[in-house]
């Protein structure tokens, strides 16, 4: 009988790129120091008995065959579903905790990091052993979370939660992955230390505003395509696109206006964290710009998230943007040497706030968080 196993999967801010993953852009994304957590006792019979006391729901099953979901996004039984369809068994039964200190439906994949974490715990107690480095998890989870629901989500997510630090990912394809500043082991820390992530405490509906901005942004390509073939959404200067946008409907050309301008900043980022030249202003600035397309171009923020950024930049931010979908969730002020202050600030405006840092990625734990215990 296998021992306990105790897996945790961080959450995710994206910083750069946000609603470009799908449209196969790049994005630039961190793992956060918000975790969830998995812990799994063997059991003599072959039952999974999952409890998840932060939610108050829980769950039973045999993972012998294909289970039946018993709803929308049922995505631990989706993970041994597509485990089993990719020749993973399971010779014996646990009883499961799941815990979390991720705010949940709030921008910052919690849904990947349960997913993530649930497939790493999976292939680490089925049969055959099976290899575990973090890229495969992540293709896995992402089979469960999004296309086994079809769900308009992309990668970005799994990836960032399996793999941790900061990544830049090229989401076309092939998709690439490119983790920044691993050459320089004392960089990423200092050059992100200051970022306190704000919660609205406003529920938001991500499925429907992810699948509303890429129609938008995908009517938008094709009308542009039909008129001017020549159109790369990846390529494309701006510059050139800019007479042809004008031609088109204006809510489609603002959609696709905003997402062309995203993926020059998020290319500047890049430049500026492989730059010598580091500058924590052009970093905010960089963000206030993202901030003002995804609020203007694709109209995803909302009054109250604007109070949070407002109430973040009055308090010494450099630079703040929603993250996430959008709709409501979270945004991120970048601070530093004035967390404390922002975190009041934004605990003053009326939402919830956290001073975070960039985290690994999904990891097996050798002990259960004792906060988790009282």
């Amino acid at each position: 009988m296998k021992a306990t196993e105790i897996v945790s999967a961080p959450a995710r801010i994206c910083l750069f790129g946000e609603h470009q993953d799908y449209l196969g852009l790049a994005v630039i994304a961190a793992a956060i120091d918000l975790r969830l957590y998995v812990r799994g006792t063997p059991r003599a019979d072959g039952w999974f008995r999952v409890d998840m006391p932060d939610i108050g729901q829980s769950d039973a099953f045999q993972p012998d065959s294909e289970l039946p979901y018993r709803g929308p996004r049922d995505y631990l039984r989706a993970v041994v579903n597509v485990l089993l369809r990719h020749g993973v068994r399971f010779p014996q039964g646990y009883d499961c905790q799941i815990r979390s200190t991720i705010p949940i439906n709030a921008g910052v994949s919690s849904s990947s990091a349960l997913v993530v974490a649930w497939t790493r715990f999976l292939l680490a107690v089925g049969e055959p052993a099976q290899e575990l480095e973090p890229a495969k998890v992540a293709r896995l989870a992402h089979e469960a979370e999004v296309l086994e629901f079809g769900e308009p989500g992309g990668m970005m997510d799994h990836y960032t939660c399996s793999l941790g630090g900061l990544l830049y990912i090229d989401c076309g394809k092939p998709l690439r992955v490119r983790p920044l500043l691993d050459d320089e082991p004392d960089a990423l820390p200092a050059r992100l230390a200051g970022l306190v992530l704000g919660c609205s405490l406003e529920e938001k509906d991500t499925t429907s505003l992810l699948a509303r901005v890429k129609a938008a942004a995908q009517e938008g390509i094709r009308a542009l395509q039909d008129r001017w073939p020549a159109f790369d959404l990846r390529s494309t200067p701006l510059s050139e696109a800019e007479p042809h946008l004008a031609a088109l409907p204006p809510d489609l050309a603002c959609v696709l206006r905003a997402n062309i301008v995203n993926r020059d900043l998020c290319r500047q980022a890049l430049a500026l964290f492989q730059g010598k030249a580091w500058s924590p202003q052009a970093l905010g600035r960089l963000l206030d710009a993202h901030h003002a397309q995804l609020r203007d171009g694709l109209g995803v923020s909302t009054p109250k998230l604007e109070a949070l950024i407002e109430a973040a930049r009055s308090a010494g931010a450099l630079g703040c943007k929603l993250v996430g979908s959008g709709g409501g969730g979270c945004m991120v002020a970048y601070a530093p040497g004035h967390e404390a202050e922002v975190a009041r600030a934004i605990e003053s405006a009326g939402g919830r706030a956290f001073k975070i840092g960039v985290d690994g990625g999904v990891r097996v734990e050798p002990r259960w968080p004792a906060f988790f215990e009282g």
